[in-house]
């Protein structure tokens, strides 16, 4: 009887050694899983930073190539205009004055 009892509780520590290491396993495999997620959460933090920045320098770079584009055709017509005025301002004036006076 001694016997039976001494290996159930031979068996009973060997039970709780176990259980105790299992613990120790999964307490140590879910700190290791929180650094590699924080980790990762870091990681991909710092690439998305980085990719908003280079989309936002594109983004600036082709409103500026937009805005000097636009100057220009914008000061190109204005010359067309000044240079229209100042070969047909003459033409325009008589045009219009003999509109108004036809009446």
């Amino acid at each position: 009887m001694d016997t039976v009892i001494n290996k159930l509780s031979e068996i009973d520590e060997a039970a709780s050694s176990i259980m105790e290491e299992t613990n120790a396993r999964k307490k140590a495999f879910a700190q290791e899983m929180e650094e590699r997620t924080a980790a990762f959460d870091l990681n991909l933090e710092k690439k998305t930073a980085e990719r908003i920045s280079e989309i936002r320098s594109r983004m600036e770079k082709e409103m500026k190539d937009m805005l000097e584009k636009q100057t220009a055709d914008s000061e190109a017509f204005l010359k067309a205009l000044e240079e229209s005025y100042e070969k047909n301002h003459k033409a325009y004036v008589e045009r219009l004055f003999a509109q108004m006076t036809k009446e």
